[in-house]
């Protein structure tokens, strides 16, 4: 099976809020859980990036509390996506995992691990920033000038987002956007507006919030954004390289937000070697 087949599956925590999912690959060793980006569903994720890790190792793919197929209503902070998150890997009785998160996702994996760190073997953070960080206030305001910008041009916001302005990653977004359209049956549903402004808002609280204690992160930590990162700046990921002690820092060149969709074989060989690390 690839991700592009996978079926929609669904769990309910202790509450009873249901949340859906798609899992890929073996189901022996540490799962790897995906959190994922501001107004992203489960449709969202590259296919040829989740096929690549399920290649080797346990890929679990979610969306939040009123987000796509999910139930429930989109919390207003990261810090309530978070306990969301745990819940989530708590309905599935998973009691050791790696976490990856992008962007928004990143920020609710920084709060998941200093809630729980014994739930986490590693951490993988991707486009993303520290609570305070650089221009994450300005998440809202970037993303709304890119989307009057696709509405003028008729291309696909992301272009704007998450690649650079060169042609090479121009040509890298097509590829990336015809990839997103291969899932042709049971997809998941849209963001709705609402879910997506409560998003907005925790994204930049997130932003004026005072820092979080990084240090006290002890977990491998694999950091990864482009050199041209427009939406959380890329100086956000090299202040989480040098709070958190034990990371990597990779920064892909002529990349943006979406970096490892523009890599995205580079980066599942990255990750697959992180993981894999002894």
């Amino acid at each position: 099976m690839n991700y592009v087949e996978a079926p929609n599956l669904f769990v309910k925590d202790q509450a009873g809020r249901s949340f859906v999912y798609r899992e890929l690959g073996q189901t022996t060793g540490i799962p790897l859980v995906l959190f994922t980006h501001l107004s992203a569903t489960l449709d969202n994720w590259d296919p040829t990036v989740i096929d690549g890790l399920a290649r080797n190792f346990h890929v679990i793919a979610f969306d939040g509390q009123g987000v796509g197929l999910s139930g429930g209503k989109t919390p207003k902070t990261i810090k309530e996506m978070a306990l969301d998150g745990l819940a989530f890997i708590d309905a599935l009785n998973l009691e050791y995992v790696s976490l990856l998160g992008l962007s928004m996702g990143g920020m609710v994996v920084q709060e998941m691990i200093l809630e729980r760190p014994a739930l986490v073997d590693r951490l993988i953070l991707v486009g993303t920033g520290p609570k305070g960080g650089i221009g994450i206030t300005e998440v809202g305001k970037i993303t709304n000038r890119a989307l009057a910008k696709s509405l003028v041009t008729f291309k696909d916001l992301k272009h704007y987002l998450f690649f650079s302005p060169s042609k090479n990653s121009q040509q890298k977004a097509s590829q990336y956007l015809a990839r997103l359209a291969t899932r042709k049956r049971n997809k998941d549903k849209s963001i709705g507006l609402g879910s997506y402004r409560n998003q907005l808002k925790a994204i930049h609280q997130w932003g004026k919030d005072p820092k979080d204690p990084l240090e006290q992160i002890s977990q491998p930590t694999l950091i990864v954004n482009g050199d041209e990162d427009k939406m959380v700046p890329t100086e956000n990921s090299y202040d989480l390289a040098q709070r958190i002690p034990h990371s990597k820092l990779v920064i892909y060149e002529d990349a943006g937000h979406g970096s490892l969709f523009q890599y995205s074989d580079e980066f599942v060989a990255e990750v697959t070697e992180f993981l894999n690390r002894k």
